[in-house]
């Protein structure tokens, strides 16, 4: 049978009793010291390490903010609405962007910092890398492209594409030089890739890699091509410029893999001392990861300040990820304040979009006229793989898992795809990104054929082939054996 994977679990509740500094509230939009219903940064703020800078698109983040979270632009007339939150310290108003953004695409053109600084994130421009858009500047990302819910309640985060990137070179109050601070995001578990760099935090201001320790982010994903943890990844490293580090070491230190529905991503530093720091952002407390000496060289380190989302210190855009909420703090935080933010976060209850069920075994995807199996060829988790027919084994290249938003994952982090959103008989089904949007989701039905929800046109042996190899494409649905798929546990 078909399987929704997913994690129902049940919000812990931690009685907090606050003494909030005012020392931010009478920033332009910052909340009230004494908030109601207390924040991560009311959280930071009681430890004596204020948030500098405050970033979400799907909730305020002080438990009395009722400015703007986000501002999305329609691309039919370039017309902008603020998104704020339903209430003040409350979850993203997503209803407010639909409306707005109804039979239009539209982009996430700002996300506000709350802190009332100012730091707020725009489109990244180039660096030594360039990006997709005119002049070298990178995407903006698609404002549906990651629906969540918050507390029941819907809301979008922040999609990062290969290509797509945020960045503020000229920051209010973000560490510099050798200064302490905190950094934590709330990303996406299953959807990031093996490259550089899905990073959020402080980085350079010249947009190029020209000196190592110029930068102190929280990197997430399975990049292997400097430093690296056990296992296939994805893991929370910190990118420090000249190089990702999980550690002490340059290359490999023993880290576990992150393998949480929501990740919680915590990178802290002070003088010649850091951590990483990880949790399940639906439940449980944190478990550092390291807690140690600065890496050789960097000691002490030059930060300069920026503040980047999406992307490496340079403008590396071939990340992948998706971000829902951070913040950078000025000093280092305690454990115990991180493990009152951690709480909060787990209160806030995150859950895919179609609900959160108990997750279940992957399923192959049997040929009934072939015997047998989808598979992606090679095992290859490259973008543009397309899937094939072959004898069917217990192997990863081979078990999918049908999700709440109807996709059809594979490797944790990749989704059967209409290659180029194509809708023509002879699409090719391919893997990429987990993205969420329609050419990704598929319904399975009770006659045993897998149909394109964006297309309507059925899974399809090209050819009616049976034979190892043969393609998997998308075709009109005729009743074809080659179109029914049997569904193994």
């Amino acid at each position: 049978m078909w399987t929704r994977v997913g994690r129902r679990t049940a919000a812990a509740l931690l009685p907090l009793a606050l003494a909030v500094s005012g020392g931010l509230a009478a920033l332009a939009h910052a909340p009230s010291a004494r908030a109601a219903t207390a924040g991560p940064c009311d959280l930071y703020a009681a430890g004596g390490t204020p948030c500098v800078a405050a970033h979400s698109t799907t909730r305020a983040l002080y438990g009395a903010y009722n400015g703007p979270l986000y501002q999305v632009r329609r691309t039919s007339d370039n017309a902008t609405r603020d998104i704020g939150a339903s209430a003040a310290g409350g979850v993203a108003d997503a209803a407010a962007q639909e409306a707005f953004c109804s039979g239009a695409t539209c982009l996430i053109s700002v996300i506000h910092d709350q802190s009332g600084r100012g730091n707020h994130l725009t489109q990244a421009p180039p660096g030594t890398w360039k990006g997709p858009e005119a002049g070298g500047w990178d995407s903006l990302a698609d404002a549906k492209a990651a629906p969540v819910t918050v507390g029941g309640q819907k809301a979008y985060g922040v999609f990062i594409a290969p290509g797509t990137g945020y960045r503020n070179n000229k920051t209010n109050g973000v560490a510099t030089g050798d200064q302490p601070e905190g950094i934590y995001a709330v990303v996406d578990g299953v959807h990031y890739n093996n490259w550089c760099c899905f990073d959020y935090g402080n980085a350079q201001t010249t947009n190029t890699a020209d000196a190592p320790a110029i930068m102190e982010t929280v990197y997430f994903g399975a990049d292997r091509q400097w430093g690296y943890g056990d296992g296939s990844g994805p893991w929370v490293m910190g990118d420090l410029e000249w190089g990702l580090f999980s550690g002490v070491n340059a290359g490999y230190n023993p880290d576990p893999p992150v393998n949480h529905r929501f990740v919680t991503a915590v990178v802290k530093g002070e003088s010649n001392h850091w951590a990483i720091r990880s949790g399940d952002a639906q439940a449980g407390g944190l478990t550092t990861v390291f807690d140690g000496q600065r890496p050789k060289g960097y000691h002490p380190m030059k930060k300069q300040g920026a503040i980047l989302l999406g992307i490496g210190g340079d403008n590396s855009v071939s990340g992948a990820g998706t971000f829902y909420e951070g913040v950078l703090t000025s000093g280092y935080p305690s454990d115990a304040t991180e493990a009152a933010v951690q709480a909060n976060i787990t209160e806030a209850r995150y859950a895919p979009p179609g609900g959160n069920p108990t997750p279940q075994p992957a399923s192959q995807i049997v040929g009934s006229q072939s015997s047998r199996c989808i598979e992606v060829p090679s095992g290859s988790a490259a973008n543009g793989a397309q899937a094939q027919l072959a004898d069917c084994q217990d192997a990863d290249r081979q078990h999918w898992t049908y999700t709440a938003g109807k996709a059809l994952q594979v490797f944790g982090n990749k989704c059967l795809d209409a290659s180029g959103q194509g809708t023509a008989n002879g699409t090719q089904a391919v893997i990429w990104d987990c993205h969420g949007q329609a050419n990704q989701q598929w319904n399975v039905n009770a006659d045993g054929t897998v149909t394109g929800v964006q297309s309507g046109l059925c899974l399809d042996a090209t050819g009616a082939g049976t034979a190892t190899g043969t393609k998997i494409v998308l075709w009109s649905c005729n009743g074809g054996a080659n179109q029914k798929w049997n569904l193994r546990s």
